[in-house]
């Protein structure tokens, strides 16, 4: 994502502006589904499909936070004590990486079973191989809102078979759900085999950060549950890498991709009392993160070009140069005009530094700081510590203290 965001006019007598920042791209707002809602969906036409001997071509489910939302069905059969159902996701406008997948839902009747709704996980949903998710290791993943949807939806589409003593055994599937589950951070959560069965309100809003941020915090109590007292917020997948080649000596659930999320991922590791906390990013967002904002989003708030241009003028770039860097649209033409006179380390660590004092500002506590500066390339430029984490592998970088500034 560019740092581009609305330019403020320079002085008549300054500098025209250097570079165009895009404009904001027009987004779709309409809403959609979560998995948990289309599994819900499934299960419920199976189980009428039990009750009246064929599954419905649509059904009407009602949704985590309310809403009775009609749902259409496909590939719906019934043979003898079982049924078949299938849902599949409209994300909506948002960007989601299991928009179009068929959750299947099987529901088996078990004759004496005890009246109970009994939620298992098949192929394409994940296993849960790690604690610190609130889920049972060795089970489905299957989050507890969507867990509980299900069974309210069943229960109330098969009240018949369960007053007569049968229980309703409903197994979630998702053909196709291992390779969607790569494109999440499942596997980093122990997650593994699948995507997640997630949704606390069964709305999929357009470009909603509920569920990264919910990731995040996720990842960050597996790391602590795990006994890990060191971790790595990244802002993406180049910085992650980055960060793991300069500290190999961490375990991978270290590592956790906070995206824009700063504020969630930092209040999240001090209240786990998390004793080191690094911060990897590149400038656009090591600028942000020095502006103290909570969501780095580009649509949120813009980059401060006054901050970058005082880095720069602070560490020797001429002013004509320091004039056009606050006249420019993004963090990216300073660090790439200061690499071209060879300042690239001294700015990035000038950042850096004023990150690292707004960071303890923010997020006091007795846990020590670390930033990691990368290049475009995810390449390290500069790793400065706070002055006081004499016990940290240097890295070939100097120690500084924040809070001096």
């Amino acid at each position: 994502m560019s740092d581009a965001t609305r330019p403020a006019a320079p002085p008549a007598d300054g500098p025209k502006k250097v570079r165009k920042g895009d404009p904001k791209r027009d987004r779709g707002n309409r809403t959609g589904f979560s998995t948990g809602a289309n599994s819900a969906a499934a299960a419920t036409a199976a189980t009428l499909g039990l009750v009246g001997g064929e599954v419905p071509a649509s059904v009407e489910c009602l949704l985590p936070n309310g809403q009775r939302v009609r749902f259409a069905i496909t590939d719906g059969r019934v043979t003898g004590d079982s049924a078949h159902a299938v849902s599949v996701k409209d994300a909506g406008d948002d960007p989601d990486a299991t928009h179009g997948a068929h959750l299947t839902a099987d529901v088996r009747r078990i004759r004496g079973g005890g009246g109970e709704v009994v939620l298992k996980g098949g192929p394409g949903v994940g296993v849960v191989t790690k604690p610190g998710l609130g889920l049972e290791v060795g089970g489905p993943a299957v989050n507890p809102v969507p867990r509980r949807n299900i069974a309210d939806n069943v229960a109330a589409a098969g009240r018949n078979i369960l007053d007569a003593g049968d229980s309703l055994e409903v197994t979630i599937s998702v053909p196709g759900g291992e390779e969607m589950a790569k494109k999440t951070l499942n596997a980093r959560l122990g997650i593994l085999g699948g995507i997640s069965i997630l949704g606390t309100t069964g709305i999929v809003r357009p470009y909603s950060t509920a569920a990264f941020r919910a990731s995040v915090v996720q990842a960050v109590d597996v790391a602590a549950n795990q006994g890990q007292t060191t971790v790595v917020f990244t802002t993406g997948g180049r910085t992650e890498k980055c960060a793991m080649r300069e500290f190999p000596e961490l375990d991978e659930a270290c590592f956790v991709q906070m995206g824009d999320f700063v504020k969630a991922a930092f209040t999240t590791a001090v209240k786990q009392n998390m004793q080191h906390i690094v911060v990897g990013a590149m400038v656009g967002k090591l600028t942000k993160i020095a502006q103290g904002l909570s969501v780095t989003h580009a649509w949120r708030e813009e980059v401060d070009r006054e901050l970058i241009a005082g880095a720069a003028a602070e560490v020797g770039a001429p002013p004509d140069l320091v004039a056009e860097i606050r006249a420019a649209e993004t963090a990216r033409f300073a660090a790439e005009r200061l690499d071209e006179l060879g300042l690239a380390v001294a700015f990035h660590r000038a950042l850096a530094q004023r990150a690292l004092a707004s960071l303890r500002e923010r997020y006091p506590g007795p846990h020590r700081l670390t930033v990691l500066a990368c290049n475009f390339a995810g390449e390290p430029i500069v790793t400065v510590h706070e002055s006081t984490l004499s016990t940290l592998p240097d890295h070939g970088t100097e120690r500084i203290d924040a809070r001096t500034r």
